[in-house]
């Protein structure tokens, strides 16, 4: 995962790239979810990485936005990186710029 300047934003770069037709997606861009973006899921789900909660948040959240099923398709370790992103997403401003600075 590659910290983004936006401190909004995580990029990450995917070990196995998603297949869209004859695109290859090899990076993301999440952003900080609004809290309407969450509506379907429990933070306590989220901070857990709970694979059907990111299946629906993320394709609120990512650039390119992904589809579901792509989601579903992901290789389990860029799925958990986009996880510990959306998880450091629902951290204090100043817990994250903590974590950012270690």
């Amino acid at each position: 995962m590659e910290t983004s300047t936006n401190p909004n934003e995580e990029v990450v770069t995917l070990d196995t790239p998603i297949t869209r037709g004859e695109t290859k997606i090899e990076q993301l861009t999440l952003r900080k979810p609004m809290s309407g973006e969450l509506r379907g899921v429990t933070l306590a789900d989220l901070a857990q990485m709970d694979v059907l909660a990111l299946r629906k948040v993320l394709p609120r959240i990512t650039s390119p936005a992904l589809t579901e099923i792509e989601i579903g398709r992901m290789d389990p370790a860029d799925l958990l990186q986009c996880g510990v992103a959306v998880g450091s997403f629902l951290l204090k401003k100043s817990d994250r710029e903590a974590i950012r600075g270690a």
